[in-house]
Order: C-alpha cells, then structure tokens, then sequence
C-alpha cells in the first residue's frame, strides 16, 4: 500500500475540512490487528468449546492462523496507507496473573499497549490526522480489566483523545483547533465513567455474515438507506464471513486464497460506485487492505463532495 496517503486528511481541501467527520469517506480495516497472532498461544476466550479442544493440536493452530488473519499490514503500515478507522477485539489471558490485554481473533495477538504506541508514534509524526479506535468486542474481561485497559488507552493518547461531542460538530478544523486525533469508540457500559470514551451507538457496523458477494453488497445497500440521518458515525463492512464448511473445504489455503481474492474486484466496484455525505457513506472496512489500492478508493470519494460543494456556491 502506497504511504502516499499518510497525511490525506491534512490534505483535503478546505471545503471538506469544515464537513462532519461522519459525512468524509474514510478507510478503515476489519479485524485491525491481525496481522500476527500467536500459534503457540492457548486459543482465545472468543473460541467454542469445540475448538479449543481441537486447538491443543499444533497443526489445528497453524490452520486457524490460516483463517484469523485478516490484514498483512502492521499499525504503521496501515496508518501510512491511509487507513484511519481500526476495529478493535481483545482479551485478557485466562491464567495470567497481570492484567495485560491483547488483541484477539481466535489467537492471542500483540499486547494492546504496543498497538497504541505504534499509532500515537504515528501521530506525533503527523499532527492533522485522526483515527477512530473502535473497541466492540472484549472477552475474559472484568471491571478491573476495563480499568486496566482504559487507563492505558489514556496513558497513550493524553491530550490527543477528543471528549464526546454532538457528531456533527467534530470535523477536521474541530480537531485540529483542539490538538484532538483520537476517538475512541468502547461498546461497554463503562465508557460512561470517562468523559474521552464514545459509545458504541455512536458507531455503528452493521454485519452481513455471509460468504455470498451478492448478499453482502446488498445488504450494504440496504444498511446504508436505513443509516440514521443525525447524530452517528457508520461503518460499512465491505467484508466476507468464512462459514465453517468454507474452512472445512478449503482447510489449507486459507481465507485470503478463497473469499478475498475472489470478490475483492466486485467489493472494490461497489466501492467506486458510493457518495459520502449525510445519507451517503463514512466509514469502509475490508479484509487484507493492501491487496487492491483499497484506502486510495475509499479517499478519492471526497472528491465527490467537493463537486458537491461548488456546484452549491
């Protein structure tokens, strides 16, 4: 992925930095962080019962690598690339006697401490980008993890984390006039105890579970219509669920090799084809974001609404 777009939010023209956050196209990645999990670890807590069983078997886990990673780039890369929204799982390990949360997909990942200070690094580096962190899954996880985990999402961030507002007042010049670069997004009870803690209705994602290109695209459309008019940010998962028999049958090769290579071309066309705006799209998440120029396609959509804009004045 061309590092090209590592500051294409600094770069947009004027008239769109004064546009709500939630009305921009914006690049994001599904399953962010699952660039390395770990094969030796014990299967996550977000794993049946049946699974974990099978998962004592090293061959068992070097197949569900096969199948949990979903993106090939680092944070940094990602971020370079352009990327800018990130979803978020993580988990404590059952056992262990600290509180340290990881990153989850089937496999432990990387602690989630090092995740935020490779993406505060990047921000230091480039003051005009935001990033939205949306953290909707948690397992093994009680209050006193949360705690552990906000915390640290405080310790990393500091004065960049921007303090829930009215959606529509958060746009680029809002953000920059406040130092602001991070939203986080936490779909637990406890983000009404912190001031910096979005809820996750603020951020919706509606999923479409399905290996059929067809029904995805559809129900994006569908989704997209019934988006709320005010007061949400919205993610379109543009991304396939593998079923069990998908991985049964193609056991080796692995979900890039069997839904991502496939459907990519017509996901990536349904991209093209979208407008942001009020009722149009915001957020995009795909699988393996580096595979086609995905963060340039959803970026250059913009360009929609500066047509928009001086076809108005």
């Amino acid at each position: 992925m061309a590092d090209g777009n590592a500051d294409w939010m600094g770069s947009l023209p004027p008239a769109l930095r004064s546009l709500p956050l939630s009305n921009l196209a914006i690049p994001g990645s599904h399953d962010s962080f699952s660039y390395w999990v770990d094969e030796k670890s014990p299967v996550g807590p977000d794993q049946a019962k049946a699974i974990k069983r099978l998962a004592r078997i090293s061959l068992v886990r070097k197949i569900m690598k096969k199948w949990s990673v979903t993106q090939n780039l680092t944070f940094k890369e990602q971020l370079e690339g352009g990327i800018r929204y990130f979803d978020l799982r993580v988990s404590s390990k059952p056992g262990e006697i600290e509180q340290e949360i990881y990153f989850i997909h089937g496999l432990f990942g990387i602690k989630v401490w090092d995740g935020l200070m490779e993406m505060n690094s990047f921000l230091e580096q480039h003051p005009k980008e935001v990033i939205f962190l949306d953290f909707n899954h948690f397992y093994a996880m009680d209050d006193s993890h949360h705690h552990f985990l906000i915390s640290r999402i405080r310790s990393a961030f500091e004065s960049k984390l921007c303090c829930v507002e009215c959606v529509e007042y958060v746009t680029l010049l809002y953000m920059w006039k406040k130092k602001h670069q991070v939203l986080i997004f936490y779909h637990h009870p406890l983000y009404q105890e912190y001031p910096f803690l979005w809820p996750g209705n603020k951020m919706p994602a509606p999923w479409a579970n399905t290996t059929n290109v067809h029904k995805l695209l559809q129900f994006l459309e569908t989704t997209l219509g019934e988006r709320s008019r005010y007061g949400t940010f919205h993610v379109s998962q543009a991304i396939l669920t593998p079923r069990v028999k998908t991985i049964a049958r193609h056991l080796i090769r692995g979900l890039k090799n069997t839904l991502v290579h496939r459907n990519l071309p017509m996901i990536l066309n349904w991209v093209k084809a979208q407008k942001p705006g009020v009722m149009g799209v915001n957020i995009i998440t795909s699988d393996f974001v580096e595979l086609v120029d995905f963060a340039a396609t959803v970026i250059a959509l913009n360009d929609l609404l500066l047509e928009e804009n001086e076809s108005a004045t």
